[in-house]
């Protein structure tokens, strides 16, 4: 039995299988309808969500299967002290196929321990979210047509930001990517993540504290919001909240080529003018992330057309 706990879980072979299941399900989607036909997918959300969640639904709904879940961890027996381990092994016995959010860093492997069928990590605090990478790297397939020789700008919450550290770490393992890594002091990237992903690997990067200063660098330019769940202290929030905000007038700094990223949601720190600009690919992306979770539904159920 396989599980998503981590993007390293699957081999570059592995994510290049899936990408090529993901592509033939956008061309003949109606290939697709019976895969899980009979299979259930419990979606276990004790965060809130709105794309991830409803993303695996719809991937789910789309091949056929069937949804169960909570939507936050109030409506479950967690609001009555019940422990991650036994809602895990109740579900178990409900469900084919477990996707689940959790704020605790780590809880998705201790599903994973008490578990008798797959489960995928669907974010788990400030540490990993495997599958919105999976959805970035379809993006990045799409978009720019290579994973290797790619200077990739990551900005804003470097700190708390899962996506960004489960992005790294997934690029980490292509040749002549570099990282430019743009934040405030406050909210840089973890040394963990830079220590193994990046110095280990010996994979040149910049750090900045300035996003007009590098933009014209970057074939990807990666914006992510400033998370004010993450925060203990209100104002530290609000004073860093604010600290990078892509604008028309920053687009015209950035290359021709450049493709602008976010895993969503965003607050304000992409000007909504920004979206018509051909090179914002945001929305385009989000489509991607169900094409990649209805692959790798599959692949963990190891079913195949």
């Amino acid at each position: 039995m396989r599980n998503l706990i981590n993007i390293l879980d699957l081999s570059v072979e592995e994510l290049d299988e899936l990408i090529a299941v993901a592509d033939d399900i956008l061309e003949d989607p109606d290939k697709y309808r019976e895969v899980c036909k009979s299979k259930i997918l419990a979606t276990l959300f004790y965060e809130p969500s709105t794309r991830t969640r409803l993303s695996f639904e719809s991937a789910m709904l789309s091949l056929g299967g069937q949804v169960l879940g909570f939507s936050e961890a109030s409506s479950s027996s967690a609001a009555k002290g019940e422990s991650v381990a036994d809602t895990i092994a109740i579900v178990s016995g409900y469900a084919d196929i477990i996707a689940m959010r959790h704020p605790k860093e780590g809880a998705p492997l201790v599903a994973a321990r008490h578990a008798r069928v797959p489960i995928i990590n669907a974010g788990d605090g400030g540490h990993y979210h495997p599958t919105q990478t999976l959805a970035d790297l379809l993006t990045i397939h799409h978009e720019k047509g290579r994973f290797d020789h790619l200077t990739i700008g990551l900005c804003g919450d470097l700190k708390f930001g899962r996506t960004v550290h489960s992005l790294i770490e997934a690029m980490s393992r292509y040749e002549g990517v570099k990282f430019v890594l743009i934040s405030p002091e406050e909210l840089k990237l973890p040394s963990f993540v830079k220590q193994e992903y990046i110095k280990d690997k010996k994979i040149p990067y910049v750090q900045s504290t300035s996003l007009d200063e590098v933009i014209g660098t970057l074939d990807i330019l990666y914006m992510t919001r400033v998370q004010k769940e993450r925060f203990f202290n209100e104002e530290d929030y609000v004073r860093l909240k604010d600290s990078y905000i892509l604008t028309t007038e920053k687009m015209k700094l950035a290359r021709e080529d450049m493709i602008v990223m976010h895993p969503l949601p965003r607050v304000n720190e992409i000007s909504t003018a920004v979206d018509d600009d051909p090179r914002a690919c945001y929305f385009r992306q989000t489509y991607y992330g169900k094409l990649m979770r209805m692959a790798l539904i599959m692949k963990l159920l190891d079913l195949k057309v």
